[in-house]
């Protein structure tokens, strides 16, 4: 169904929409491992880059993923996930989608990052340690 050997280290990119408004949240990666999971339970997971791990969404948040629709491109190298975001944030930075910033000053010498939303919840509270 899907064709892991396509990825670099057997990665796909898992982009992550709102399963009723469209709305992007998040891009991760999976492997054969967190696909398999993701059908088994309908939760969403995947694998973390930086810890080296396959990480169910909202784990440590409360904040997982619900899936409700599955897409797949035509090369079967990129998923995208339709989720219910539980807890309303999709960002361990608090906000609701992973893409809180938007680039203006473009064209032009001197673009910038300008914040459009403000945080659900507060990372600090959220994931101490």
């Amino acid at each position: 169904m899907l064709d892991f050997s396509k990825g670099e280290k057997g990665l796909l990119p898992a982009i992550v929409q709102d399963h009723q408004s469209g709305e992007v949240l998040m891009l991760a990666y999976i492997n054969e491992i967190a696909w398999q999971r993701t059908l088994e339970t309908g939760q969403a997971h995947y694998w973390s880059r930086s810890r080296a791990k396959i990480w169910l969404k909202g784990e440590s948040s409360g904040h997982i993923q619900q899936v409700r629709e599955i897409r797949v491109d035509c090369d079967a190298d990129t998923v995208v996930f339709r989720v219910e975001q539980v807890g309303g944030a999709a960002c361990h930075t608090g906000h609701r989608t992973c893409f809180y910033r938007r680039l203006t000053g473009f064209p032009g010498p001197e673009p910038h990052l300008e914040i459009t939303e403000t945080p659900v919840f507060d990372p600090a509270e959220v994931y101490k340690r």
